[in-house]
């Protein structure tokens, strides 16, 4: 991990966070001045800092140049500004140059160690992010249903209208999103702006709201800093809101003001704070249903709803199962330093042939899964991992196993130079899912069970009765992000039940 950077004067300054840090395991390195970063900055081998945490005011120069000069540099690399209360106004006016937060002066030493660490987190998720933009490609997809998704990204390309994508959980709904940000139009609320993404459903509804739009100094117990939330981190970028079904009731009547008249007010702030933010919002959930049930409001989905992009589930597109698990083996591959694994023929055709409830995100961790767990370098039908092997195979919907491509063929699959202005229109992509014929399954767990009675096997209907109910519980926690309790009630079970089923069938 690089180290925090920390510029400061003052030498018990830098001695108190040095020792903080130090005693969290956080790699340090101290500067007196800012020409002395400047000059770091400028080594040979020098990877730049992970966090820089600087003093405002200083002798040599301020902690405001400085921000500009590094955010130049190194744009990914959160910078907190230290200040004296008497400053507050320049450390505010910092963060349109870009600072991640400021710290008062004197500031509490948990505190500011917190800061740091969320600092930290924010740097190594654009780490992550960047790495990956840098290494995959942007979307693979030969199906019907994705190049549907592939034009309307490219007629979308030029508007920065707000877009609504629907699709199941894992189908890479955000993706999409970075994709609609990527190829947007450069400006204002554009490409060049950033890209923040929440899940609105993963964080508890009573800092969700100071999470969306920040919160003043004071505004409740342990606010002790003002915060900036995601709608001024996004300030001429894209917000990219998951989840949106998710939102607390409440919450909606606030984010419907904002995408109306585009400002807002701190949690316990007294000044408008105007944002120029493009909304893309997804959810899994059928939100007109939800309007419907009074847990939506209808005016904030007709807000969002202005372009809808339905994003398919893995099992609509198992033709482009091969191509997503051999850039997946190549991905882990790279990330654990190893030479990538190849998929035998019957392994694919097995792996094209299960149904995917956890859609592409769950094709990813099995190819992860395979890369750290297959004996030999060749992926045999035995090697697959337990959930692959315990459902039957979905015959008639596996794919014709095309060969092996090379580079050249691979970046004809993606995202970027696929888009067709003239081509079929958006409501192409919001066609109603293709529903599997219920005779499969049901002639799959028929065979199943001739199998196991044919060959002795004991309490046949017991092994079937498990691992049904392990398929069902395991697609609803898919469905709904691991979330117990959402999932009984899809299931019709209560929520004791689905704990105890979990514990009974090891799934937890």
């Amino acid at each position: 991990m690089k180290p925090i950077w920390i510029v400061d004067d003052d030498q018990s300054i830098r001695f108190v966070l040095e020792k903080a840090l130090s005693r969290e395991g956080l790699p340090t390195r101290s500067f007196t001045q800012p020409r002395e970063v400047l000059a770091a900055l400028d080594e040979p081998d020098g990877a730049g800092p992970q966090v820089l945490v600087s003093d405002i005011r200083m002798p040599g120069g301020s902690g405001l140049d400085l921000l500009d000069q590094v955010k130049e540099r190194l744009s990914g690399v959160p910078v907190i500004i230290m200040t004296a209360f008497s400053d507050l106004d320049s450390a505010v006016s910092a963060f349109q140059g870009g600072a991640f937060e400021y710290l008062p002066k004197p500031f509490d030493i948990p505190a500011a160690v917190e800061l740091i660490r969320r600092a930290v987190q924010e740097s190594q998720r654009e780490e992550v992010a960047e790495q990956q933009q840098a290494a995959a490609p942007e979307m693979l997809g030969q199906a019907p249903a994705m190049q549907d998704v592939f034009r309307a990204i490219g007629r979308l390309s030029q508007s920065n209208v707000t877009v609504l994508i629907t699709g199941e959980s894992g189908s890479g709904k955000e993706l999409v999103a970075r994709a609609l940000h990527r190829h947007s139009p450069r400006g204002d609320a554009g490409s060049n702006g950033p890209f923040v993404a929440i899940n609105t459903a993963a964080i508890p509804k009573d800092l969700l709201e100071s999470e969306l739009f920040g919160h003043e100094r004071g505004a409740f117990t342990g606010a002790q800093t003002m915060r900036r939330g995601r709608f001024e981190q996004a300030d001429g970028g894209t917000l990219f809101l998951d989840e949106i079904g998710d939102m607390p009731f409440d919450l909606q009547t606030r984010l419907l003001r904002v995408l109306s008249d585009g400002q807002f007010y701190r949690v316990g702030g007294h000044s408008a704070v105007k944002a120029n933010v493009r909304v893309i919002a997804a959810t899994h959930q059928d939100l007109e249903r939800r309007v419907k049930e009074g847990a939506f409001r209808e005016d904030l989905f007709h807000r969002l709803n202005v372009i809808r992009l339905r994003l398919p589930p893995l099992r609509e597109r198992r033709e482009d199962i091969p191509a997503l698990a051999r850039h997946f083996l190549a991905q882990s591959a790279r990330q654990l330093g190893v030479e990538p694994k190849r998929l035998a023929d019957a392994a694919l055709a097995r792996l094209a042939g299960f149904a995917f409830p956890g859609n592409v995100r769950q094709l990813e961790n099995i190819c992860h899964w395979l890369t750290v767990m297959a004996p030999a370098q060749v992926i045999e039908v035995k090697d697959l991992p337990p959930e692959v092997l315990a459902t039957p195979a979905v015959a008639s919907a596996a794919p014709e196993i095309a060969p092996e491509k090379g580079a050249d063929s691979l970046d004809q699959e993606l995202v970027k130079g696929r888009f067709d202005a003239e081509a079929e229109p958006l409501d192409a992509v919001i066609a109603p899912p293709t529903a599997v014929a219920l005779a499969d399954w049901e002639r799959g767990l028929e065979a199943e069970a001739a199998h196991l009675l044919a060959s002795g096997q004991p309490e046949v209907w017991d092994q079937l009765i498990l691992r049904a109910e392990s398929r069902l519980i395991l697609a609803a926690l898919a469905s709904t992000r691991g979330r117990r309790i959402e999932a009984a009630h899809r299931l019709g079970i209560g929520r004791n039940t689905i704990t105890r089923k979990i514990q009974e069938l090891g799934l937890g």
